[in-house]
């Protein structure tokens, strides 16, 4: 169950850009799990993937075709991550991308592909390439909505967010879907994102603003630090509209700014439905002498067991945070100056517990599903929010059953 109402997304269309699903029955009869998405010609794509040694066999293709090539293709299955698999697995997304590519007439350098689920098994190679002409004939600018269901693994519910903005009297939209619930870390965050917009830039520009989206967004989240084989988050620009980001720094700073709300969007969707989450926790580190320093403390209080199952059971032990700032290895930390906040209550000061806390205060924070942690270092001027969840039952059992 996720934390929070369910939130009705309108999409906006993205001139130049259609997405196709179809079932493929790779895993459960009856369920969306092959998505085909299509650019025009001329469109920019850029990417960033997980940091994991056994990327899986997609990730590895992805990286090479966007180097080599200009790609106007993707293909997305689920069920089955194709990682750990070889020279099979690379031999199976090759197929994936050659198939697609024939059926596009384009070339399968031109073709991404990407795959959820499973570690370790071969992909049903067969049931992809024999339901790729069923989400071919799918594509359509309004297809996101079953797009973002056909992505979805262990989620239990889509995750999507559209944008427009103003500029020079013109509109811009962005689109985007992620999935994403459990292996959720840091370091590209455990997930699959697309997200398209109408604005014409390079590649490199495209990169360049991902990169910078995907560090406050998808690389400031965490359920329960297992960084994934197949993280990847892609960004395309169809250039439909005409208005070109590399000609306009003010369109540059309009469009980084909201490229990087939906990001967050997505990102905080993620989190909420993280597997068995009952709570979403978003921890603030301020004062730090750097971004370093900051996530550090913040990722030490977001990995804790001890302080993730006291926000599932809602008790104010605040001494297992306390514990967890000194342990995140800050050198020279001054604890007799720091303090530590949960909500508007002061935990922490002078390195002990606060004089103004009560047990009382303390409670009334921790029953609610959403709650904040605030350590202020005093040691600068950085700052850096991490987003969690807490670490419930259904976590344990939901990855006990993962395979059954």
């Amino acid at each position: 169950m996720a934390v929070g109402p369910l939130a009705k997304v309108v999409y906006h269309p993205i001139a130049g850009f259609r997405l196709g699903t179809t079932e493929a029955g790779m895993k459960v009869s009856g369920r969306k799990d092959l998505v085909v998405m299509e650019a025009q010609a001329g469109s920019s794509m850029a990417g960033v993937f997980t940091a994991n040694a056994f990327c899986a066999a997609p990730v590895h293709l992805c990286r090479r075709h966007l180097l080599s090539d200009s790609p106007l293709a993707l293909v997305v299955n689920t069920g089955n991550a194709n990682a750990g698999t070889g020279l099979d697995g690379e031999t199976d997304a090759q197929t994936c991308c050659h198939e697609l590519a024939q059926a596009l007439n384009l070339k399968s350098s031109q073709v991404l592909p990407f795959s959820t689920g499973v570690i370790g098994e071969k992909l049903p190679i067969g049931k992809i390439v024999s339901s790729l002409p069923k989400a071919i004939n799918a594509l359509d600018v309004n297809g996101w909505e079953d797009a973002a269901l056909g992505i979805l693994t262990t989620d239990t519910r889509p995750k999507g967010a559209s944008v427009q903005f103003q500029h020079l009297g013109r509109s811009i939209s962005l689109s985007g879907i992620a999935k994403g619930s459990g292996m959720i870390r840091p370091n590209m965050a455990t997930m699959l994102a697309f997200v398209a917009s109408d604005v014409k830039c390079t590649p490199t520009l495209a990169q360049d603003l991902l990169n910078q989206a995907v560090n406050q967004s998808f690389n400031r989240i965490t359920v329960d630090g297992d960084m994934s084989t197949n993280d990847s988050c892609m960004l395309i620009a169809t250039g439909a509209s005409d208005l070109c980001l590399d000609e306009d720094t003010d369109l540059v700073a309009l469009f980084s700014h909201a490229l990087t709300e939906l990001m967050q969007e997505l990102a905080h969707a993620i989190v909420r439905d993280g597997e068995g989450a009952t709570k979403f926790i978003s921890i603030e580190v301020l004062g730090g002498a750097s971004s370093e320093e900051c996530l550090q403390v913040a990722y030490a209080i977001a990995h804790s067991p001890l302080i993730k199952t006291a926000m599932f059971a809602s008790d104010p032990n605040w001494g297992r945070i306390l514990a967890a700032v000194g342990y995140a290895g800050v050198p020279n930390l001054d604890v007799n100056s720091l303090t530590i906040h949960l909500g508007d209550c002061l935990l922490v000061e002078h390195g002990g517990c606060a004089q103004s806390y009560s047990e009382a205060a303390g409670q009334e924070i921790m029953n609610k599903d959403e709650i904040n942690i605030r350590v202020n270092l005093k040691r600068g001027d950085t700052k850096e929010t991490v987003w969690t969840t807490d670490l419930s039952y259904d976590y344990v059992k939901i990855n006990a059953d993962y395979r059954s």
